[in-house]
């Protein structure tokens, strides 16, 4: 292939040919060739040639070769401010010297011992310490797994079948929770999911708590309800400060298992999660990401009594069958190692507020340059990092009033034209910043006032190159 650029004409995608005469897409190409050469050989190997469909980008992402801080570096020598932060799993930045060692110590005693070891015991230990609700550990090894196995114990202990989520709230990509995320609000399945599964799931409303409380009084089959408790997407469409503390009262009052999907909130909001920081205790949580300190690790935790269901002794003394939970990773040592030596960080240290106060300055210095460049964009977020709303109908509003919970899915979601959300994700990149789709991130503890400015910088120039394209 010799040393000839990918440019977006050559990618067989419509969006990409689309974009192949922007000037932002042009220079972004010009700036990753070695990423666009190994994006290349991905297409022949992955579907769409990425392993994480966030990690979709039109012409290509990049191909990233190492990290330390809050910084990365690609194939192609570029430097970039590192917002997503291992998809929001890295609250103490890339490789902590403190969590690095603990990793590095274990790998010399080994990765893998099929069998019990101390140190899942202290990181139990230290997540029933943390974590309010946390009376039972179970470890998983993601997040998914952790929301599919809350919803079997809560199946399990009411005797009842149907589950309730929220429009939007994200919880996995299992098949009880693939559908009413993105698309098929409607409560139909998405391909591959049974009908007969999606028959047996009900989707409320998270912006109309009249509606859902309508539908919890009005039915006794309903075994669990999960929710985001900072609103869908870890706040991108935030709740009323009211809502959790209604659905609490609710479902504790008809016997309901109430589960917090905790998978980013947890260790993020505060060190006991954002069950910690809003003072609602659900009946379960589902823990990931930060909580296996950025390695492959999760788990479910909660209430004694549902979490025996998994006990081989109190389900044989109680003459119940046990439900069964393996899991080949479950709480690997090397997990353990990073997961004891971050939780004892986050429990010691006002980790968790630096990385709030950081995502709060951000939001005001992109929200400042939004005025500054005349476009209707909103920066949020109530627990540090930073959704942008993008606006598209141009309505009157505040960051305080959509932190306050006054919009719903359709208007805080509403669609945009997929290249100019593209670009957006492009023109960052092109200017060293990364951050996730929708677009917005999770950020750190170790973020500094110098990534926040070259972030500021980065919307600016792209904001300004999207209007010389006519996108805006």
């Amino acid at each position: 292939m010799g040393n000839s650029i990918v440019s977006p004409a050559n990618v067989s995608s419509p969006m990409a040919a689309d974009l192949s005469e922007s000037t932002i897409v042009r220079e972004y190409c010009n700036k990753t060739p070695k990423s666009a050469r190994l994006a290349e050989q991905a297409q022949g190997i992955f579907p769409s040639g990425i392993t994480h469909d966030v990690r979709h980008i039109e012409p290509h992402g990049i191909y990233v070769t190492h990290a330390q801080g809050s910084h990365k570096w690609d194939v192609d020598g570029n430097e970039y401010v590192d917002h997503p932060g291992g998809h929001g799993s890295l609250l103490l930045g890339h490789g902590n010297p403190t969590v690095v060692q603990a990793v590095q110590e274990q790998l010399n005693k080994g990765t893998h011992y099929g069998a019990c070891h101390e140190l899942e015991l202290r990181w139990g230990a230290l997540i029933q310490e943390m974590v309010p609700c946390a009376e039972r550990v179970r470890p998983t090894n993601s997040g998914t797994e952790a929301t599919l196995l809350a919803l079997r114990l809560a199946r399990a202990y009411t005797g009842q079948k149907k589950i309730l989520r929220f429009v939007g709230h994200f919880h996995g990509w299992h098949d009880h929770v693939a559908f009413g995320v993105t698309s098929h609000h409607d409560g139909s399945p998405t391909p591959g999911v049974l009908p007969e599964v999606a028959e047996h799931t009900l989707l409320a409303p998270p912006w109309d708590w009249q509606q859902t409380k309508e539908i919890l009084e009005s039915r006794d089959d309903i075994a669990a309800v999960i929710i985001e408790p900072t609103g869908s997407t870890w706040g991108q469409v935030p709740l009323q400060p009211q809502f959790l503390s209604d659905l609490r009262d609710v479902t504790r009052q008809r016997g309901i298992v109430l589960i917090f999907d905790e998978v980013i909130s947890g260790f993020r909001c505060s060190p006991g999660g954002a069950q910690g920081a809003l003072g609602v205790v659900p009946d379960l949580a589902a823990l990931g990401k930060i909580v296996a300190g950025g390695m492959h690790g999760a788990a479910v935790v909660g209430c004694k009594e549902i979490l025996d269901l998994l006990d081989f002794r109190q389900m044989a003394s109680l003459g119940r069958e046990k439900i069964g939970h393996q899991g080949t990773y479950n709480a690997m040592p090397t997990t353990c190692a990073a997961a004891v030596a971050t939780l004892e960080i986050i429990q010691t240290t006002d980790a968790c507020q630096r990385a709030i106060d950081y995502g709060r300055r951000l939001q005001d210095s992109l929200n400042a340059v939004f005025h500054e460049e005349g476009v209707g964009w909103i920066a949020y977020g109530s627990f540090g990092g930073f959704h942008v709303f993008l606006n598209p109908e141009n309505i009157s509003t505040t960051r305080e009033e959509i932190e306050s919970g006054k919009f719903d899915y359709a208007c805080l979601r509403a669609p945009v034209r997929p290249t100019l959300s593209n670009k957006i994700r492009v023109g960052l990149l092109l200017y060293g910043v990364d951050v996730q789709p929708w677009p917005g991130a999770p950020v750190s503890a170790v973020h500094t006032d110098e990534d926040r400015e070259q972030t500021q910088e980065a919307f600016r120039k792209t904001i300004q190159m999207l209007k010389a394209e006519g996108e805006l």
